[in-house]
């Protein structure tokens, strides 16, 4: 499954009505100010002005107000199309200056800089009372010695391959950044992650070998590929290392701890997950990747006062059961505010009344989204739900990767109230080989997204549906190229979402 991307991006036609005069706070992914959330998709395969795989990136406004299209070939973007940048195979939103207005950021890991090809780049796109990209201009964070980002670029850094962002329990924004391809002295792809801190964008690199807030979990090999993946709440965030060797095994998979607490604008490490430690199920085997994805979610368990905790899912898309081959897991850990952590479920298709079977090669685990629909409730036993992506899932008439989508709680019984979603069986088209449902996943306060980007062309959407959908039910709303002034024609439409 390497190589398939993930991003999402809408279609372009016509600027947004007017917006408010003055950004609101508190609302969610609402670049314009006027209090609707808008909606981002990405076509990281996108050919710009005839550069193939350059890669284009949409947002939709709430309430009706238009659309835009954000590529390298506006003069307000920095850089130019070209061929492989695959702009947009990251996003995150958040409000990084904290006026009101949600900002974007970008992922390009595909970026060269220089003649370090793919060394990689992030541009934060500012929102604004008069729309995204119309104020302040785009702030870019790449390597250098005289770089917002320090160092030297070096080909293959892959910076931007992930990104989370938000604010955090204190108030103030972050931006996290994975560089999986750095290299750690003569440790080739070790990978690193950036942190961003405050409104005043001070930026730390922390690797494996990195002490200056306390040791990081594990050690920096080659191939560990930290910051693959990362995944965040207002108070912890996860780091994930999918090529981790715990001893010979290669390529079983870690995951670091760290808190937002800021030592020298460095993040607090407070631990690490991976199989090898007895208080968490499963054995550590060689391709397992545990950590290949991560969701993460806040959350009060009951009889706490205040929502200092976290819920993290870590996807282990090689995990093999028994003698079922990349079958996939997920395990799903509870993270206290003093940093200890627990396991509280383990989850797979032969779990008890849990939808579908495990087969050889679902990678159920693949990609992961979570919401917890009221984080400052006593008890959120019933309002945390966790989307799996089964990307290699096969149906009934055989159609080999056609994938799905199953929803189930963090808290409780998997299969107590699990449902199950796939191409023509809730997410419209006609079914096919390939489609690789459950690729593309992104979590909303109300909706949960699925995006189609592959398969057969007239199927390229994104869909929304309610986090309590049943078994089979149908998205409230889809974008689509062609339809709703989002241009016609797309590559990879909807292979990421926010």
């Amino acid at each position: 499954m390497t190589g398939v991307l993930l991003s999402w991006g809408v279609g372009n036609g016509g600027s947004p009505a007017a917006a408010a005069v003055a950004c609101p706070s508190g609302v969610d992914s609402d670049f314009n100010g006027d209090g609707a959330r808008d909606t981002v998709i990405a076509d990281p395969e996108a050919t710009v002005d005839g550069v193939a795989r350059a890669g284009a990136i949409n947002v939709v406004y709430g309430g009706g107000k238009g659309t835009v299209t954000l590529t390298q070939a506006l003069d307000a973007i920095p850089g130019v199309p070209e061929t492989g940048d695959r702009y947009g195979f990251a996003l995150a939103v958040y409000d990084a200056d904290l006026d009101g207005c949600s900002d974007l950021a970008v992922g390009e890991p595909y970026e060269d800089i220089g003649t370090n090809v793919d060394s990689g780049a992030v541009h934060l796109i500012y929102g604004s009372p008069s729309g995204i990209n119309a104020g302040k201009p785009v702030k870019e964070f790449y390597q250098g010695t005289d770089k917002p980002l320090g160092g030297g670029a070096e080909a293959d850094d892959w910076v931007g391959y992930a990104v989370a962002a938000g604010k955090t329990a204190a108030g103030q924004p972050y931006l996290l950044i994975g560089s999986p391809g750095e290299s750690l002295g003569t440790i080739e792809d070790a990978g690193a992650f950036y942190y961003v801190s405050g409104t005043a964008q001070t930026v730390t690199m922390t690797g494996q070998d990195t002490e200056v807030a306390g040791a990081v979990s594990g050690s920096a090999e080659p191939d560990d590929r930290f910051g693959s993946s990362i995944a965040a709440t207002p108070t912890h965030f996860a780091v994930g290392t999918p090529g981790e060797a715990l001893g010979t095994t290669t390529f079983a998979g870690g995951v670091g701890l760290f808190t937002h607490a800021l030592t020298n604008g460095y993040p607090k490490p407070i631990g690490g997950l991976g199989q090898d430690q007895d208080t968490i199920s499963g054995a550590e085997e060689v391709g397992d990747q545990f950590g290949d994805a991560l969701a993460m979610v806040p959350y009060r368990p009951a009889g706490a006062t205040s929502t200092t905790e976290s819920l993290l899912a870590v996807g282990v898309p090689g995990e093999d059961l028994s003698t079922t081959v990349d079958a996939g897991a997920v395990q799903v850990f509870r993270i206290t505010a003093s940093g200890s952590w627990s396991e509280v479920a383990w989850i797979d298709q032969n779990s008890a009344d849990v939808d579908g079977d495990a087969e050889a090669g679902d990678f159920f685990g693949k990609r992961l989204a979570a919401v917890n629909t009221s984080p400052s409730a006593t008890s959120t036993a019933t309002t945390t739900r966790l989307a799996i992506g089964v990307p290699g899932e096969e149906s009934s008439e055989e159609h080999a990767d056609k994938g799905g989508v199953l929803v189930v709680p963090m808290v409780g019984a998997a299969g107590g109230s699990d449902q199950w979603i796939d191409p023509g069986y809730g997410i419209p088209g006609t079914p096919a080989p390939r489609q690789l449902a459950g690729l593309s996943l992104a979590a909303t306060p109300s909706l949960l997204y699925v995006g189609m980007p592959y398969g057969p062309a007239e199927g390229h959407a994104v869909h929304g549906f309610p986090w309590n959908v049943a078994s089979g039910g149908a998205p409230t709303v889809t974008y689509q190229p062609g339809t709703g002034g989002i241009p016609a024609g797309d590559v990879a439409f909807g292979a990421a979402a926010r």
